[in-house]
């Protein structure tokens, strides 16, 4: 959940800047006086509001009736958005916008990334009456590809060292369209500075037809001397072979916590009971 006020920050609008903005993740906002604490603490002084769901109404139905009443009563530019690709028109009945923009804004939220961010939060402001700049670059990421902490998304074959031992790393393309890529920045760093060549591939899913192909085509074609995944599920296919076998060398399962730092440095187990299994 997004909700952004008038007042500036830096990143576009006058001078650069944008909306100030305030973000809540909806996990924590399931118990009803949570919500009602977070609409008349932070949300009555909203211009614009933008939710993303998975699940539809049910998932946050509560949530979604005092917010979309404040949104009536306050004239605040609302967005209710499905988060899993997917129209719904429920959501549609919970937004204060006209289709069009939500389409719109639905578009961008999916593309993912820091630009189509930028441009999804200026398309809201734009809606809620407030002045926002031209969004300059690239509005969406590829399905699929490689990714270097220097040049971000990138070409693998341009990852290539032909005088060092090559090793590939593996993750989700969740990962950078959410710019959460701290875990996999740090072992691609590390790898380097021991002296390996790194590329690192991002994939929807291992097991998505055009991804699994691409990807044991491209980890053939590097021959690295290891395979480091940061992928969660099974990566078999039908015929019970993993993209990850074309290259016949070790893979490493590299466990994400899905928990943030403090509770992992505080637990036993290091590690929540979903992310063990």
């Amino acid at each position: 959940l997004g909700a952004f006020a008038e007042g500036w920050r830096r990143g576009g609008g006058p001078e650069g800047r944008m909306p100030m903005l305030r973000l809540a993740n909806l996990a924590a906002l399931r118990h009803p006086l949570s919500v009602d604490t977070y609409v008349e603490q932070t949300l009555e002084g909203a211009k614009g509001i933008l939710i993303r769901l998975i699940g539809g109404v049910p998932y946050w139905s509560y949530g979604l009736q005092q917010v979309l009443a404040l949104a009536q009563q306050k004239g605040i530019a609302l967005a209710v958005l499905p988060a899993d690709g997917r129209e719904d028109r429920r959501l549609d009945e919970m937004s204060t916008l006209p289709v069009s923009t939500l389409r719109r804004l639905a578009h961008l939220c999916d593309a993912g990334g820091t630009v189509a961010a930028q441009a999804a939060l200026a398309q809201l402001a734009l809606a809620a009456g407030l002045y926002a700049g031209p969004v300059r670059g690239a509005k969406g990421l590829p399905p699929l590809g490689a990714w270097t902490p220097e040049h971000g998304v990138t070409c693998p074959v341009l990852t290539r060292e032909p005088d060092k031992t090559p090793l590939a790393v593996v993750f989700y393309r969740s990962y950078l369209v959410s710019a959460d890529l701290a875990p996999i920045r740090a072992l691609y760093e590390e790898f380097a500075a021991r002296g390996f060549a790194v590329t690192a591939f991002f994939v929807p899913s291992l097991k998505a037809p055009e991804a699994a192909g691409w990807l044991r085509r491209q980890i053939a074609a590097l021959a690295p001397a290891a395979i480091v995944n940061a992928t969660a599920f099974s990566g078999k296919g039908a015929d019970g072979t993993s993209p990850l076998d074309a290259a016949d060398v070790p893979v490493f399962q590299c466990v994400l916590a899905t928990s943030d730092r403090k509770a992992w440095a505080e637990a036993d187990r290091g590690v929540s009971p979903a992310d063990l299994a």
